[in-house]
C-alpha cells in the first residue's frame, strides 16, 4: 500500500482519528502498558492489512517508548548504559519472535495470554500496596537480562499484547523494584524490543510509513504526557491503571 493511496483514501475525520488514538494510547502505553489494544483495531478498521496494522504499529509505538526513554534518563531515573545486556538480549529476542511469528501460527498464545493477565490483575488486586518501596532482589541482574529480556522480547515479536506489563511485573517479582521504578525500567526494555520488530518489518516491507510517521507525532505527544504523571503519581496512578489494562486486554483476546 503506498503512501499516496493511503492520503488518498482517508478523510480529514480519519487522520484526526488515528491521531487522537495514538496520543492516548502513548500516554497509556507508558503508564500501563496495552496501548495496541486501541491502535492495533483502529488500523485494521482503516483497511490496513493484519501485517501492515502490526508493522505500523510498531512503527507509531517505537516514537513513544524513545519519548519516555528520553524523558526518564533526563530526569535521572535509569541509566542506559546500566541495562545494554539486558536491551541486548530483549532485542535478540524480539527480533526472533518476529521472524518466527511469520512461519508458525499463534492460536496457543492467544487463549493462554488472557489467563495470566488475568493473573496478574488479580495478583495486584490481593496486593493494595505492591511494591511502593523496593524489595529485596532475587536473581542477579544478568541472569534476569537474559531470562526476561530474552523470553519477553520473543514474547513482543511473536505476539505482543502486555509485553510492558510483563516487564513490570517481572522487575518487581525478580528485581524488587518499586511500581514506578519497574514501570520507568519496563520502558526501556519495551523501547528495545519495538525497535527490533520494527526493523524486521521493514524488511518484510509491511510498515505503511505515511499512517506510521502520521500517528508517531500523536505518540510523542502522548507518551510526554503519561512519563510525566509517572514520575508525579507514581504508584496510585499506575496500580490501578495496570489492573484495568490487564482485565480488559484478557477479555479483549477471550472475544477474538
Amino acid at each position: 500500500m503506498r503512501a499516496g493511496i493511503v492520503f488518498d483514501a482517508f478523510g480529514l475525520e480519519v487522520w484526526f482519528m488515528l491521531f487522537a488514538v495514538a496520543s492516548l494510547a502513548g500516554c497509556i502505553d507508558v503508564i500501563a502498558g496495552g496501548g495496541g489494544l486501541l491502535v492495533l483495531p483502529t488500523l485494521l478498521a482503516t483497511g490496513l492489512s493484519p501485517a501492515q496494522a502490526l508493522a505500523t504499529n510498531k512503527l507509531q509505538a517505537s516514537f513513544g517508548t524513545s519519548t519516555a526513554v528520553i524523558h526518564f534518563s533526563r530526569k535521572g531515573q535509569v541509566t542506559i548504559k546500566s541495562l545494554l545486556l539486558a536491551i541486548s538480549c530483549t532485542f535478540i529476542g524480539s527480533a526472533i519472535g518476529t521472524v518466527v511469528v511469520q512461519l508458525i501460527d499463534n492460536a496457543i498464545l492467544t487463549q493462554l495470554i488472557p489467563i495470566l493477565l488475568i493473573g496478574i490483575a488479580l495478583y495486584m488486586l490481593i496486593n493494595p500496596n505492591i511494591n511502593a518501596n523496593q524489595t529485596q532482589q532475587k536473581i542477579a541482574e544478568k541472569t534476569f537480562a537474559l531470562l526476561i529480556g530474552l523470553g519477553i522480547g520473543f514474547y513482543d515479536g511473536f505476539f505482543g499484547p502486555g509485553t510492558g506489563t510483563f516487564f513490570t511485573i517481572a522487575y518487581i517479582t525478580l528485581m524488587g523494584y518499586s511500581l514506578t521504578l519497574a514501570t520507568i525500567h519496563s520502558k526501556v526494555l519495551n523501547w528495545s524490543s519495538n525497535i527490533a520488530s520494527l526493523l524486521f518489518f521493514i524488511l518484510g516491507g509491511q510498515v505503511v510509513w505515511s499512517v506510521g510517521l502520521f500517528m508517531a507525532v500523536g505518540q510523542v505527544t502522548g507518551a510526554y504526557v503519561g512519563s510525566h504523571l509517572v514520575l508525579k503519581q507514581g504508584n496510585k496512578l499506575i496500580r490501578p491503571l495496570l489492573i484495568a489494562v490487564c482485565v480488559i486486554m484478557s477479555v479483549k483476546l477471550l472475544m477474538d
